[in-house]
């Protein structure tokens, strides 16, 4: 398996921005150059073990929240990045959201038949 370092770079930006931390910040409290923490970002530089670890001390964060998208077994880090997508909706955008969320996974078990069938 490959890992996306693009993501890991989004998610590693993402945790940075909600722990308001700049750039500069984040390299100077992780260690590292201001322009290797602007490649972990944007997907240029891959992203060692010790590198992951130091990033998510600094970010107060699981290092599963920046390798989630490379596992499959990553249900509680996405069920929370729902949440948090839930969290300023109102009662309207939350039933529209819930629908199309209802369809999604209808249309996702449906084809996971087909596919079963073939």
């Amino acid at each position: 398996m490959e890992l996306d370092y693009k993501e890991i770079g989004k998610r590693v930006k993402i945790a940075r921005i909600r722990a308001d931390l700049t750039q500069e910040a984040l390299a100077e409290k992780a260690g590292l150059s201001i322009t290797h923490m602007s490649n972990i970002e944007n997907g240029h530089s891959k992203l060692s073990l010790p590198m992951a670890v130091a990033l998510a001390n600094v970010l107060s964060v699981s290092v599963d929240e920046f390798l989630c998208d490379s596992v499959i077994h990553s249900k509680e880090v996405f069920s929370h990045e729902v949440q948090m997508l839930l969290e300023d909706c109102d009662d309207y955008e939350i039933r529209i959201l819930t629908d199309l969320l209802k369809a999604a996974k209808d249309t996702i078990r449906r084809d996971m038949k087909l596919k079963q069938q073939e």
